[in-house]
């Protein structure tokens, strides 16, 4: 099956990953979008930058979407993470993965997301109306 994994700085286009995806078996297309949202622990988020070593970090996405098609050969899967400013609103992380059923797709998916944010360095800088944090990841 189709996989891809990949670094990007403009926004995401969610119906290019999505389309990247389909394939005649494929009865469920499931997404995950990660976006920037306002507030983190009672502080005023205004954006996020995200920061990579784009090498490192495109090579284990990649390697996580090897592991995907390894563990269910019948999905496909895009991933997809921003870098750069994000501003409140924006998707910092899109995965999409086709699969001919859903709950493979949904374990697929929940198995992605959990490793990119464990693994991939990718590292983010809130920055708030009165200061900026770096968030450890999970």
């Amino acid at each position: 099956m189709e996989r891809r994994a990949r670094i990007v700085r403009e926004p995401i286009d969610a119906r290019q990953a999505i389309g990247r995806t389909a394939h005649a078996g494929a009865g469920a297309v499931l997404t995950f979008c990660g976006v920037v949202r306002d507030e983190h622990l009672g502080r005023t988020v205004q954006s996020i930058e995200y920061q990579a070593y784009e090498e490192m970090a495109a090579s284990e996405m990649e390697r996580i979407a090897e592991e995907v098609c390894r563990r269910w050969p019948e999905i496909a899967i895009d991933i997809v993470h921003r870098v750069g400013q994000l501003r409140v609103g924006e998707a910092s992380v899109f995965i999409a993965v086709a699969s001919p059923h859903r709950a493979e797709g949904f374990e697929a998916l929940r198995f992605a997301i959990d490793r990119l944010k464990e693994t991939v360095p990718i590292w983010k800088k809130e920055i708030y109306t009165d200061g900026y944090a770096w968030i450890e990841g999970s």
